[in-house]
């Protein structure tokens, strides 16, 4: 699977680049998601694509304050094995109308420097543009 991603150099990122992308981006941007995200909606979604197993489902479901379980959630994610953990949680949030200027953020969100420190070393002649849809 490959994301385009429509950029001044017209990028292509394989699945897990993306994943590795939106993983700096849903960090950096991390007080932000817990203010936003209603982490229920997130929670369905992302089971129902089979990033979350029944466990954490259920154990997130428990949680009463809805910023700590969009925090639990983002903490889990980043422990997760699934290749395309922060790609599911983008189109979650992206399925949410009322949540396209977070999408737009995301989008827009430069970590251009932590994927040059990700890449030292490693001979690559792309450049790392934002990634601005995935489909």
């Amino acid at each position: 699977m490959f994301c385009y991603c429509p950029s001044a150099s017209s990028v292509r990122y394989t699945a897990a680049e993306s994943n590795s992308v939106l993983e700096l981006k849903f960090q950096k941007l991390h007080s932000t998601v817990v203010d936003s995200v209603n982490a229920a909606d997130a929670i369905d979604f992302l089971f129902q694509e089979g990033v979350l197993g029944k466990q954490d489902m259920r154990d997130l479901q428990q949680k009463s304050d809805r910023r700590q379980q969009c925090r639990d959630l983002l903490a889990l994610l980043h422990t997760s094995e699934n290749p395309e953990a922060f790609v599911k949680l983008y189109l979650a949030i992206k399925n949410e109308s009322h949540l396209q200027w977070l999408i737009d953020r995301v989008d827009q969100c430069d970590v251009t420097s932590l994927l040059q420190q990700m890449y030292i070393g490693e001979p690559t002649s792309m450049s790392f543009d934002v990634v601005s849809e995935i489909k």
